[in-house]
């Protein structure tokens, strides 16, 4: 076992050093390599990971991530590998929600975050898989804004062209830009757009009228408006119609409401609460495809006018609400990870981790299969009888997938672990087995095995005494017994015991206690001094106890 564990470490850090030195074939061979003495390790898949990533092989990379993940679930980094992985492959909304779902083991984890905010940036349409084109690109430009009459003159101004050129090299800068209004005149004029300057940050207040449900889409306007006196009338009479349509809701008249909200949105089309609020009436009617439908319609109109975060995330949230109430869970899932992208409310996140958790177990209630557990057991014990116990692990890790009942499944697996020297492994699929079936004999043969090859007798003769309570005529029970017997009289069997107690090791280390010890090789006298100190007598007496010297 030491033996391979030092290989598998010496095969890991030549790949970490190819890997830093830029040998990324040497790198992957260096890990395959690994994985395939310790294929349970998390962190070499990991590594092979990022070396896929380098080497542009994305699809690899992602498989690793995924068994990253399958191997260690609450480990942050393999949702890292994932999402960086899954952005390589321009799968940007998956990435979003791999790296969410990391967030929720690791809540601080920055390079989670970092990738939360990379990926966000390719999120721009209104199916939110659409990579950001940079507006500012392309030696073209400079000819649109000297045609241009809005932004000819920016032109003659040093500071404004030298803004320009750092967009086009880096475009996730615009947000330092956002309320210079040169800028976005600028970027009107490349879209073909009209972008306008909000005079305030004035949004409509959420009132007791307003209509609710799980989730409040009532909280801000979509837009910021200019001041009450300057609002056109149809933002003014659709305003009105809102409160009436909320008024309305309050109330339960849905039809009433609907009326309204219908022609607050035919006055102000642009506005997201309207189509909000709409959907919310087509939800409490059970009118789900319409809500969904509506909603992403909210969607898409926020996204062109730059609506407040908060409302995507309220519609998206909604979305997720329909699904669920249709039992979609999947679908549910995906837009309330959606909604997350937008707004971490964490409301969301508890629906998100039921949902996750939910889901998990139907699919584990759908893979149960006495019949192939079977079939899988029987493949186990052939690879298992060649000698083949890597594949032999697998079949049986399968076969309890599909019957976890069967106590005898954790036993042959335990044989798996106990030839691959994963003795810890082994010992847990032992007091599963014993759980489930405390009659098993194997069950407490297999436990004592494995807590003999740790070097704990006595806990190993506890677990052939109980084998023996079963079957008090099990030879290999009572050898096993005799066994641990005889070795905890073995003074080597001792002085490895006494070594891995704390209180010893800390006795060991302590230089004097050190210092006193030599002198006791040399003087045997000196041990009477020694002990006339009550702290140094109480050590000793420790060491003695644990057979590692003797007085004679």
């Amino acid at each position: 076992m030491a033996d391979k564990q030092a290989q598998v470490n010496e095969l890991k850090g030549k790949g970490n050093a190819a890997l830093e030195a830029g040998n990324i074939e040497d790198a992957l061979k260096c890990y395959s390599e690994a994985i395939d003495l310790d294929p349970e390790n998390h962190i070499l898949y990991s590594n092979r990971s990022a070396a896929c990533c380098k080497a542009n092989k994305y699809e690899e990379a992602l498989s690793d991530a995924e068994k990253v993940i399958s191997l260690k679930p609450d480990w942050a980094k393999g949702y890292s590998r994932k999402g960086s992985a899954l952005g390589f492959l321009n799968r940007h909304e998956e990435a979003m929600m791999a790296y969410l779902e990391g967030l929720d083991h690791d809540p601080s984890n920055e390079q989670l975050k970092d990738g939360i905010r990379e990926a966000k940036l390719h999120l721009t349409g209104p199916s939110g898989s659409q990579p950001m084109m940079n507006p500012f690109a392309g030696a073209s430009i400079w000819q649109k804004l000297e045609k241009d009459s809005r932004t000819k003159a920016f032109l003659n101004d040093p500071e404004f062209k030298n803004i320009i050129s750092q967009l086009q090299n880096n475009p996730k800068d615009l947000g330092r830009y956002m309320q210079d209004s040169r800028v976005m005149t600028a970027l009107g004029v490349l879209l073909g757009v009209e972008i306008g300057m909000a005079d305030g940050g004035e949004t409509n207040s959420h009132q007791s009228g307003e209509p609710m449900d799980q989730s409040d889409d009532f909280t801000k306007s979509s837009e910021k408006n200019s001041p009450a006196s300057k609002e056109p009338n149809d933002k003014k009479e659709a305003l009105k119609e809102k409160e009436l349509g909320n008024a309305a809701y309050k109330k339960k008249d849905f039809e009433t409401a609907l009326e309204h909200y219908n022609k607050a949105v035919e006055l102000d089309p642009s506005n997201v609460v309207y189509r909000n609020n709409r959907a919310a009436v087509y939800f409490e009617q059970g009118e789900y495809d319409k809500c969904i439908k509506e909603c992403e319609e909210a969607v898409i109109v926020g996204r062109e006018n730059r609506a407040d975060f908060k409302l995507l995330a309220k519609a998206l949230s909604r979305i997720g609400n329909a699904y669920y109430k249709k039992e979609d869970l999947y679908n549910a899932l995906i837009y309330f990870n959606k909604s997350l992208s937008e707004h971490r409310d964490q409301d969301i996140v508890k629906k998100t981790l039921q949902i996750q958790k939910t889901i998990k177990e139907k699919e584990r209630l759908a893979y149960l299969d006495p019949e192939k557990s079977l079939e899988e057991k029987q493949k186990g014990n052939e690879c298992f009888q060649k000698g083949d116990y890597p594949t032999a692990l697998k079949h049986y890790t399968d076969a309890i997938k599909r019957n976890p009942d069967d106590a005898k499944l954790f036993s042959n697996r335990a044989a798996c672990y106990t030839k691959l020297a994963e003795f810890g492994m082994a010992l847990k699929d032992c007091e599963e087995c014993i759980r489930l079936d405390p009659k098993f004999v194997k069950g407490y043969l297999r436990k004592g095995a494995s807590l003999m090859a740790m070097k704990h007798m006595t806990k190993a003769a506890d677990a052939y005494q109980k084998a023996l309570e079963v079957d008090s005529n099990c030879q290999e029970a009572i050898d096993g017994y005799k066994r641990c017997i005889m070795a905890e009289n073995d003074p080597e069997v001792v002085r490895q015991r006494a070594m891995r107690d704390p209180e010893v090791q800390q006795i060991l280390a302590d230089p004097a206690m050190q210092l006193i010890l030599q002198q006791m090789q040399k003087d045997p006298k000196a041990l009477q001094e020694h002990l006339k100190n009550p702290d140094i007598a109480k050590k000793i007496e420790k060491l003695l106890e644990s057979g590692l010297i003797a007085i004679r």
